[in-house]
C-alpha cells in the first residue's frame, strides 16, 4: 500500500476529506516547478524533485537558457542538490520525480545516481510535441560512432589504455 496524504478540500460550504498517494503530491510538487519556470522565464517547462524517506531532498527547474549550460536540466540540476545534500556521489533510497519523461542525457546521469524507482508525468512524446525532440539523439546513441551526424573520431587510444590500466590497479579508486 502506498503511503496516503489526508487532505481536507472545501467546495460548496462543506468539507471533503481526500486521500492521495504521497507520489502524486510529489509529481505535482515537479510539474509547478516545470510551470514555474515558464513564468519566471528562467529556462524549459521542466520540473524535478528528488525524495527520500517519504522528503522532498531536493528540486530542479530547467536552466539551459538562463545558466548558459546545455547540460542544466530539471533532472540533473536536482541530483546535484541531492547528492551535495546527501554528501555521496548516489541518490541510494531515493525516487526522483520528473514533470517528464527523461531525456538521454538525464536518464544516463540517473542511471549513474542509482536512484530507486523514476516517476514521470507526460511522456517523450509529449515533449516532442512541445518542441523538444530527442528521437535524434536516440538514434544517435544507438548508431556506430563512425556513423553520427557529428563526427566523432577516435586518436591517441593506447595512451588512454594506459590510464584505465592505472585505474585498474590503484588501491586509491572508489567503485562507482
Amino acid at each position: 500500500m502506498q503511503p496516503l496524504t489526508l487532505l481536507i478540500l472545501q467546495a460548496a460550504g462543506l468539507n471533503f476529506l481526500v486521500m492521495i498517494e504521497k507520489q502524486h503530491i510529489f509529481m505535482a510538487e515537479a510539474i509547478k516547478l516545470g510551470m514555474e519556470n515558464i513564468l519566471t522565464g528562467n529556462g524549459g517547462p521542466f520540473g524535478a524533485v528528488i525524495v527520500k524517506n517519504g522528503e522532498i531532498i531536493a528540486r530542479g527547474a530547467n536552466r539551459v537558457t538562463i545558466d548558459n549550460d546545455p547540460t542544466a536540466h530539471a533532472e540533473v540540476v536536482a541530483i546535484r542538490e541531492a547528492c551535495n545534500t546527501l554528501g555521496s556521489f548516489q541518490l541510494e533510497g531515493c525516487e526522483i520525480y520528473c514533470s517528464c519523461e527523461p531525456c538521454p542525457m538525464c536518464l544516463g546521469a540517473i542511471y549513474w545516481a542509482r536512484p530507486e524507482k523514476i516517476y514521470f508525468a507526460a511522456g517523450r512524446n509529449d515533449a516532442a510535441d512541445a518542441g523538444f525532440d530527442d528521437e535524434f539523439i536516440y538514434r544517435e546513441i544507438a548508431s556506430d560512432f563512425q556513423e553520427r551526424k557529428i563526427p566523432a573520431i577516435q586518436i591517441n587510444r593506447l595512451q588512454a589504455l594506459d590510464v584505465f590500466s592505472k585505474w585498474k590497479e590503484t588501491d586509491r579508486k572508489i567503485p562507482y
